[in-house]
């Protein structure tokens, strides 16, 4: 059956009547169906017919403390493992090519010159003779020094100590000013000492004659009445042939005569001077606590001594040493021990004692004279005031003490002006050498202290930032007294006249004829009784061994020079001559002139200066 209606669009509608059964139907849709699906789809048709599609899911890494994508894990851990083989391959290539290190610079001539200086006193060594001595042609020498005495029984036992010069004597009073210089310097310096890789071998050179001094008196007692002054001997009297020090010539390993010990019970010199060095070397083996309380201890009982008026006396008064090392005064040497002491132990005793005018008066501070200002083994006085001078500088204590101190800082201007080629209290030889002891033989000791409190003092006063001293009404820069200084050490390293070096060893000329028994005489296993070394003495052929290090005595007031070995007053060396020498050279070497300011204090209190008493009320 069939429904007509009428079409909108102008046509018959026709709705058939539906006789097809189900089964009909059904075999249709599934022909509609493959043939829907027989064609691709897009994702849309997709999505209504197959509904949501299957999500892939998202795997974690748990960490601990934190989850994360085990992705951005694998990521992470990937970049940093290609970071880190990048990284090490860079290090690699850095690590195996060659690079150029820029090389230090060379040492200076006084860093050269010192080091050789030292050396001086390695050959000078009395005793069993260390490992690392190297000096090659010394040996143990003087093993029996105080046993073979029998009038000296304080202690048996005097090995060890230097031999004072080209002889095979041990005098303390010119050892004792040695070793004092030698700390003096290495306190103020052990930086410079330190960077020219000297300073232990400097403190093994001091510590060798404080370990001899200790054994020269009771350093264990707090008294004492004597103590030992010299080993060996040698005043040779006219048509004399007894063997001696002096008559003989003989290495110090060969001697086989009797060494006489000298004592004395009288030398307030000698027993300052010893306190001094060994109260200079407590502040140097300061971090040694044990050895320098033993220092500190030995210098009390030594000044003590020194100070007891039932004992006052010089040691040199009637015995040899007047002949070869006399020393004019106490005075300086209580001056100089008791500045050493204060600085020592931090006791003001000391201090009030350095800086009482009267004590300066009795040493000479207001003397003057031809030889005021020079430093030397017998007279101490101008190196006191430059090392009190220290104090009021860079403390100022005052009261009581600035009437003292004000009064060596006054003098130790005026000195440091006579220095100075604008006057004429020293001649100059042309080849301008200062004469400080008035064209007398053995000048270059003197020169050299004098190049050393002059270097020192410049440096005291760049330290404290003064510019400069007055001379009169004369300003003069303190870079004049550094000049004086390096132009007196350069002449005694070469720049002189004669192109020669007063040194051993440094430069290509110098003194080749040393007045020195262990150099001149051949190491041959062969040994030379007192008279058979003669021939030695007297060759005219070079030393057999070169004594490195050795200081001469020095020219003449005509810049002159004989190189001869019987000569003493031209070529013979000598220990307090060498150790002004090193102190000089180690403040003139390196580039920066700084000094230690504060180690020297170390044992110093806090102080708080005492106000002046009033002055007394006006009285018409």
């Amino acid at each position: 059956m069939s429904i007509y209606g009428r079409d909108p669009w102008g046509g018959p509608l026709e709705i058939a009547a539906d006789s097809a059964t189900d089964d009909d139907r059904s075999r249709n849709l599934q022909d509609f169906d493959r043939a829907a699906i027989s064609r691709p789809l897009d994702e849309t048709q997709q999505s209504w017919l197959l509904g949501p599609g299957e999500q892939k899911k998202k795997r974690y890494v748990d960490l601990g403390c934190v989850i994360v994508s085990r992705k951005l894990f694998v990521w992470t851990v990937g970049t940093l493992l290609v970071a880190g083989l990048i990284a090490g391959f860079i290090t690699l290539i850095v690590k195996t090519v060659p690079r150029h290190h820029p090389h230090p610079p060379p040492p200076d001539n006084y860093t050269l010159a010192l080091r050789k200086a030292l050396m001086f006193f390695n050959a000078q060594r009395s005793g069993k003779l260390p490992r690392h001595n190297n000096v090659s042609w010394r040996g143990n020498s003087g093993m029996n020094d105080g046993k073979s005495d029998p009038t000296w029984t304080l202690t048996k036992d005097l090995v060890g100590g230097f031999y004072d010069a080209g002889d095979a004597i041990k005098f303390n009073f010119p050892a004792s000013f040695a070793m004092t210089l030698l700390s003096w310097s290495v306190i103020e310096y052990s930086g410079k000492y330190e960077a020219a890789g000297e300073l232990n071998h400097v403190k093994e050179i001091i510590k060798w004659g404080t370990d001899y001094f200790l054994k020269s008196f009771n350093s264990s007692a707090d008294s004492i009445d004597r103590l030992a002054t010299q080993v060996g001997s040698g005043r040779t009297s006219a048509g004399s042939t007894t063997p001696n020090d002096h008559y003989c010539w003989m290495r110090p390993e060969d001697i086989d005569y009797p060494r006489p010990v000298t004592n004395c019970d009288k030398c307030s010199d000698l027993a300052a001077e010893m306190a001094a060095a060994l109260a200079s070397a407590s502040i140097v083996f300061k971090d040694n606590k044990a050895y320098s309380e033993k220092l500190v201890h030995g210098a009390k009982t030594l000044f003590q001594f020194s100070r007891d008026k039932d004992k006052r006396g010089r040691y040199s008064s009637g015995n040899e040493a007047e002949f070869m090392y006399n020393s004019t005064s106490y005075w300086d040497e209580f001056v100089w021990g008791g500045a050493w002491l204060y600085y020592a132990t931090g006791n003001s005793s000391y201090l009030s004692l350095s800086t009482n005018i009267e004590m300066a008066r009795h040493a000479g501070a207001f003397w003057g004279g031809p030889d005021y200002g020079v430093f030397s083994w017998d007279n101490k006085l101008a190196g006191a005031q430059v090392l009190l001078t220290r104090l009021r500088l860079f403390l100022s204590p005052g009261y009581p003490y600035e009437e003292g101190l004000k009064t060596y800082h006054n003098q130790t201007s005026i000195f440091m002006c006579s220095f100075l080629p604008y006057f004429t209290s020293f001649n100059r030889t042309r080849g301008g050498l200062i004469q400080l002891n008035h064209g007398r033989p053995q000048p270059l000791q003197y020169v050299a202290n004098a190049a050393f409190l002059a270097a020192l003092y410049s440096d005291y006063l760049d330290a404290a930032d003064t510019p400069g001293w007055y001379c009169g009404p004369n300003f003069y820069s303190t870079d004049v007294m550094r000049t004086f200084a390096e132009t007196q050490i350069d002449y005694i390293l070469g720049k002189n006249p004669r192109q020669m070096s007063y040194l051993v060893g440094y430069g290509n000329h110098y003194p080749k004829h040393v007045h020195h028994r262990g150099a001149s005489i051949p190491k041959n296993k062969v040994k030379y009784n007192c008279k058979g070394g003669w021939k030695w003495r007297d060759s005219k052929k070079p030393n057999p061994n070169t004594i490195v290090g050795a200081m001469v005595a020095g020219p003449d007031r005509h810049d002159g020079f004989h190189d001869v070995r019987s000569n003493y007053n031209y070529t013979e060396p000598s220990l307090a001559g060498n150790a002004g020498l090193v102190a000089a050279l180690v403040a003139l070497s390196g580039d920066q002139k700084k000094i230690d300011k504060n180690t020297i204090f170390s044992a110093v209190p806090p102080m708080f200066p005492i106000p002046p008493p009033p002055p007394a009320p006006w009285k018409p």
